[in-house]
């Protein structure tokens, strides 16, 4: 059945090479002047490489922003509404309130109204750069669905399902398994009504008036699809597979900083310029119940080295939230972000045009994101349920890999021009390059930016279903 998925050849697109979602993070903060000892800029860059340019982008840039104008501009309505809640209360906010106004503010949140992803976006992710992500994704919920029986019925939902390409792959390259498309009932866990339309036409949905009722028909496999905006409003009591890629790390999270009166939270207040600032929390605030209870996960050396801590507690309880319904429902979750198997120090960046940019520079019109605290999630499952277990986390090199996406490449090759080549080649080595995987080694020159060490994929599954592949 693997090798049938991996050389079951497609008519469809082959993905050209684009620019690589990933952006190395900071281990340091990039408001450093909050900081009794900040370290000094690193002068390393990244560039990628996109047909006809090169974009470089230098870390350098999140020490030291580059000067703003001073000139009195009208502030934006996303501006306007984060004052006035600043105001409002008092005081300053968390960085966690910002964060979660900045990406999905009803009116202005920078996902909520555009397309922001691709070349012509703010940056790309993995299913943009080549379909063979999509499939190799495929493979592995077969996988899981054998394993757990063949059941008549699934809910397979995916977490911010972006443009929706992840799971159009999906379908595609298992749509010759009947059995197991026929059993499928997709769930878009999708909060942006402008990503639920380029969904809805991604995945060739049927009935334009149906994205208005929540519910469609997907004529790749002829498959129910239903759009929601949480997870807890996904119907329970049916074996789930849950997909969350890249979907953590747009998850709010609250930043603290030790001090000499112990640990304070970092909060965002507006100046007497009118501009926004950070500040410290002066005594101590909810969000530090979480700081607690995460850093007893940490080694006592490890805690002691840290200087700043970075927690989620919206992803602790999202975990917890997967675990449950996995350990009563059956089924599993596969989780595939940036991230460490680490307690996470300082990483919250901004990116706009494939740039990175001050964090509170114009807020809504960059995307905001984090490192994934992979211990974090791991303790918060087994803490929900004890009838699931978590595997991994695994480089996506390695998980790509030990599912064969080599095999697939190859058989991708026998039926495309040298045009095409060149892109399946360059695609594939921005998804499991600089990991492990490679066991095809591709060209010697110009090899793009990989990817394959610096995102991680894990697993929750319900034990009754033994190790899921390929964590064995």
């Amino acid at each position: 059945m693997l090798r049938k998925l991996l050389t079951q050849t497609s008519s469809r697109r082959l993905l050209s090479s684009a620019v690589p979602p990933l952006f190395s993070k900071p281990s340091i903060s990039p408001f450093s002047s909050l900081s009794s000892s900040p370290e000094p800029p690193s002068s390393e860059s990244n560039t990628v490489e996109q047909p006809g340019t090169a974009i470089s982008v230098h870390r350098s840039a999140l020490y030291n922003p580059p000067d703003h104008s001073h000139e009195s501009t009208p502030d934006s309505e996303l501006v306007k509404h984060l004052k006035s809640v600043i105001k409002f209360r008092g005081g300053p906010i968390s960085v966690a309130e910002y964060m979660e106004e900045v990406l999905t503010n009803p009116k202005a949140g920078f996902y909520m109204n555009r397309d922001v992803f691709g070349a012509q976006g703010d940056f790309i992710t993995s299913p943009e750069v080549s379909q063979m992500f999509g499939e190799m994704i495929g493979v592995w919920t077969v996988c899981l669905w054998e394993q757990m029986g063949r059941p008549e019925r699934v809910n397979l939902v995916e977490l911010g399902p972006g443009r929706g390409t992840l799971m159009a792959d999906l379908l595609r390259g298992t749509s010759k398994f009947r059995n197991f498309t026929e059993s499928l009932h997709i769930h878009l866990v999708e909060c942006s009504p402008a990503l639920q339309k380029l969904q809805h036409q991604n995945l060739n949905c049927t009935d334009d008036e149906s994205i208005s009722e929540k519910k469609a028909i997907s004529s790749l496999a002829g498959t129910p699809v239903h759009w929601h905006a949480t997870l807890e409003e996904v119907p329970s009591g049916v074996p789930t597979i849950i997909i969350a890629h890249e979907f953590y790390d747009a998850l709010p999270v609250h930043q603290f900083q030790k001090t000499s009166r112990g640990w304070c939270e970092k909060m965002v207040d507006v100046g007497e310029d009118s501009k926004f600032r950070f500040v410290l929390s002066p005594q101590p605030t909810p969000a530090a119940l979480y700081l607690m209870k995460r850093c007893t996960w940490a080694t006592p050396e490890e805690r002691e080295k840290l200087e700043h801590v970075e927690i989620s507690p919206k992803s602790m309880d999202l975990t917890q939230e997967m675990a449950k319904r996995i350990g009563s429902d059956g089924g599993g979750a596969l989780i595939i972000d940036y991230g460490m198997n680490a307690i996470i120090s300082d990483s919250l960046q901004a990116i706009r045009k494939h740039k990175f940019v001050n964090i509170l520079d114009d807020p809504g019109s960059a995307d905001l994101s984090a490192y994934v605290d992979f211990p974090s999630i791991k303790h918060s499952a087994e803490e929900a349920s004890e009838n699931v277990s978590v595997h991994g986390p695994m480089t996506q090199s390695q998980f790509l890999g030990s599912l064969g996406i080599n095999f697939r490449v190859d058989a991708l090759l026998q039926n495309c021009n040298d045009e095409q080549a060149e892109s399946l080649r360059a695609g594939y080595w921005q998804l499991v390059g600089d990991g492990e995987a490679p066991f095809w080694e591709g060209p010697d020159e110009q090899t793009p930016i990989g990817m394959g060490t610096r995102y991680l994929a894990t697993a929750i599954v319900n034990k009754n279903q033994g190790i899921p592949a390929p964590f064995q």
